[in-house]
Protein backbone atom coordinates (compact mmCIF):
# COMPACT_ATOMS: atom_id res chain seq x y z
CA UNK A 1 0.00 0.00 0.00
CA UNK A 2 1.41 3.29 -1.28
CA UNK A 3 1.44 6.14 1.80
CA UNK A 4 0.55 9.88 0.51
CA UNK A 5 2.56 11.82 3.35
CA UNK A 6 5.30 10.99 4.86
CA UNK A 7 5.37 10.40 8.60
CA UNK A 8 7.24 13.17 10.57
CA UNK A 9 10.30 11.16 12.32
CA UNK A 10 10.97 9.61 8.19
CA UNK A 11 11.30 13.20 7.89
CA UNK A 12 13.70 13.89 10.81
CA UNK A 13 15.39 10.59 10.44
CA UNK A 14 16.12 10.99 6.83
CA UNK A 15 17.01 14.84 7.19
CA UNK A 16 19.63 14.14 9.94
CA UNK A 17 21.19 10.83 8.00
CA UNK A 18 23.14 13.55 5.83
CA UNK A 19 26.46 14.60 7.47
CA UNK A 20 26.39 18.44 6.02
CA UNK A 21 22.56 18.81 7.75
CA UNK A 22 23.96 17.15 11.09
CA UNK A 23 26.53 20.26 10.73
CA UNK A 24 23.71 22.56 10.09
CA UNK A 25 21.85 21.51 13.30
CA UNK A 26 25.35 21.85 14.86
CA UNK A 27 26.13 25.55 13.65
CA UNK A 28 22.50 26.46 14.54
CA UNK A 29 22.97 25.29 17.64
CA UNK A 30 25.46 27.74 18.33
CA UNK A 31 23.78 30.40 16.96
CA UNK A 32 20.97 31.69 13.98
CA UNK A 33 22.75 32.38 10.89
CA UNK A 34 21.79 32.99 7.45
CA UNK A 35 21.59 30.78 4.04
CA UNK A 36 24.51 32.75 2.88
CA UNK A 37 27.14 32.46 5.97
CA UNK A 38 25.92 28.52 5.80
CA UNK A 39 27.00 28.26 2.57
CA UNK A 40 30.56 30.04 3.07
CA UNK A 41 30.78 28.18 6.66
CA UNK A 42 30.45 24.71 4.55
CA UNK A 43 32.19 25.06 1.13
CA UNK A 44 29.25 25.10 -0.56
CA UNK A 45 27.20 26.96 -2.95
CA UNK A 46 24.26 29.35 -2.54
CA UNK A 47 21.97 26.70 -4.02
CA UNK A 48 23.55 23.57 -2.72
CA UNK A 49 22.85 24.69 1.14
CA UNK A 50 19.23 26.02 0.09
CA UNK A 51 18.43 22.46 -0.64
CA UNK A 52 20.05 21.47 2.49
CA UNK A 53 18.14 23.93 4.36
CA UNK A 54 14.85 23.03 2.67
CA UNK A 55 15.13 19.20 3.87
CA UNK A 56 15.85 20.35 7.31
CA UNK A 57 12.38 22.83 7.15
CA UNK A 58 9.90 20.17 5.72
CA UNK A 59 11.50 18.40 8.69
CA UNK A 60 10.67 20.55 11.60
CA UNK A 61 14.32 21.29 12.16
CA UNK A 62 15.17 24.35 11.24
CA UNK A 63 13.30 27.61 10.61
CA UNK A 64 13.73 30.60 8.45
CA UNK A 65 12.85 33.96 8.05
CA UNK A 66 13.48 36.45 4.93
CA UNK A 67 14.52 39.80 6.34
CA UNK A 68 14.88 42.37 2.93
CA UNK A 69 17.88 39.87 0.98
CA UNK A 70 18.44 37.85 3.98
CA UNK A 71 17.27 34.84 4.63
CA UNK A 72 17.66 33.94 8.53
CA UNK A 73 18.11 29.69 9.77
CA UNK A 74 17.40 28.90 13.42
CA UNK A 75 16.46 25.79 14.89
CA UNK A 76 12.77 24.83 14.84
CA UNK A 77 10.99 24.56 18.12
CA UNK A 78 10.33 21.12 18.24
CA UNK A 79 13.33 20.34 18.67
CA UNK A 80 14.13 16.60 18.34
CA UNK A 81 12.12 15.77 21.41
CA UNK A 82 9.89 12.99 19.37
CA UNK A 83 13.09 11.80 17.55
CA UNK A 84 14.53 11.24 21.25
CA UNK A 85 11.50 9.61 22.46
CA UNK A 86 11.07 6.84 19.76
CA UNK A 87 14.83 6.63 19.98
CA UNK A 88 14.69 5.83 23.94
CA UNK A 89 11.28 3.28 23.83
CA UNK A 90 13.30 1.26 21.04
CA UNK A 91 17.08 1.57 23.61
CA UNK A 92 14.92 0.26 26.23
CA UNK A 93 13.19 -2.67 23.65
CA UNK A 94 16.61 -3.56 22.91
CA UNK A 95 18.02 -3.70 26.35
CA UNK A 96 15.37 -5.78 27.55
CA UNK A 97 16.11 -8.45 25.15
CA UNK A 98 19.73 -8.52 25.50
CA UNK A 99 18.96 -8.96 29.38
CA UNK A 100 16.82 -11.76 28.66
CA UNK A 101 19.32 -13.00 26.55
CA UNK A 102 21.41 -12.82 29.33
CA UNK A 103 19.32 -14.34 31.45
CA UNK A 104 19.06 -17.27 28.84
CA UNK A 105 22.95 -17.73 28.69
CA UNK A 106 23.31 -17.84 32.42
CA UNK A 107 20.59 -20.47 32.82
CA UNK A 108 22.75 -22.36 29.77
CA UNK A 109 25.77 -22.08 31.61
CA UNK A 110 24.37 -23.59 35.06
CA UNK A 111 22.50 -26.66 33.44
CA UNK A 112 26.07 -27.55 32.06
CA UNK A 113 27.92 -27.32 34.96
CA UNK A 114 25.09 -29.07 36.62
CA UNK A 115 25.50 -32.10 34.56
CA UNK A 116 27.46 -35.19 35.80
CA UNK A 117 31.19 -35.82 34.93
CA UNK A 118 31.15 -32.24 33.88
CA UNK A 119 33.94 -30.20 35.76
CA UNK A 120 33.66 -26.57 37.31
Amino acid sequence: MVQCSTPPLDLSFSALSDATRRGIIDQLGRGDASITSLADRFHMTLTGMKKHVQVLERAGLVVTQKVGRVRTCKLGKSGLAAEAEWIEAHRKLFEARFDALDEIISEMKQEGSDEPGKQQ
